[in-house]
């Protein structure tokens, strides 16, 4: 049997499994990932988040999407884990860093009482370089760049921030088959490795609205290091200033990407756990 902690940061949802011991191998993790997310059969979840142990930090994040392909990096998770930490003792400071596949993050938690209200997290500098995100073609850095989908020609901006991110600007959300474009664009042979989508309808400088398809997850009802990549796109092409609330179908993030404060992207938002129990594996 397997304990595990169902957790959501804006209803992106996640399966929160303790692995300090390393009991539980990456390869199995994976196997592990696609048969408790699914919806109707398993637990239920956008992603499988484990919590194992570091020799760089004071714990490692590990996430496993739907499919069972890991990815870098997951800003609701973290968040989820942030919590998951501080309501279980693990530590006792309200400021610590946890490893992931994207680099060590900063996490600081706002706590009321004994509860964990929201948590601001360091999610690190975008990455604009092509070959590093990664997109094919040559070395160059991609904003508004045209991409060709089902004969209509979007624009998109791409980044990176510890996994890949394409973000489209739509002059409206309820015009687009946002969930059919979604998948085409993720499996475009334009990246390599897959990309998370955007669609993103401005309401001024300072708020959007956003719709995300997840790479290896599909639509979710939040993605925060697509909160981040949405308000890099949006700065880098004059549409957005630096703080910026990005509503999501789950609801709000606040974004600052701090450009003349050493050009990192801090995030914030509430984590919520659901329920515990186990599982036979």
């Amino acid at each position: 049997m397997i304990e595990f902690t169902k957790m959501h940061g804006l209803g992106n949802d996640f399966i929160i499994i303790d692995n300090r011991d390393g009991r539980l191998a990456a390869t199995y993790l994976a196997d592990l990932a696609p048969v408790f997310c699914r919806r109707n059969f398993g637990i239920g979840a956008d992603g499988l988040a484990v919590l194992g142990s570091s020799s760089v930090a004071p714990y490692r994040m590990q996430i496993f999407n739907a499919d069972g392909s890991e990815a870098e990096m997951c800003g609701n998770a973290i968040r989820c884990l942030g919590k998951f930490i501080w309501d279980r003792g693990l530590l006792k400071e309200k400021s610590f860093a946890l490893e992931t596949g994207a680099g060590i993050k900063e996490i600081n938690l706002n706590i009321r009482g004994p509860k964990v209200v929201s948590v601001n997290v360091g999610m690190g500098f975008p990455i604009l370089d092509s070959e590093k995100i990664p997109l094919s073609g040559p070395p160059r850095k991609v904003m508004e760049e045209a991409i060709l989908v089902e004969g209509n020609k979007l624009c998109f901006t791409a980044v990176s921030m510890g996994n890949p991110h394409c973000v489209i600007f739509v002059p409206s959300l309820d015009e687009i088959p946002w969930k059919k474009w979604g998948p085409i664009i993720e499996n475009n042979p334009l990246f390599p490795s897959r990309t998370n989508v955007e669609f993103v309808e401005q309401i001024n400088s300072e708020a959007v609205n956003v719709k995300v398809w997840e790479r290896g997850a599909g639509a979710t009802l939040a993605c925060g290091t697509g909160a981040c990549a949405t308000v890099v796109a949006g700065v880098l092409t004059g549409r957005l200033k630096n703080i910026v609330d990005v509503h999501l179908p789950g609801g709000t993030l606040k974004i600052d990407w701090q450009r003349k404060n050493g050009n990192e992207v801090f995030m914030e938002g509430p984590a919520e756990e659901v329920f515990s129990g186990r599982v036979k594996s």
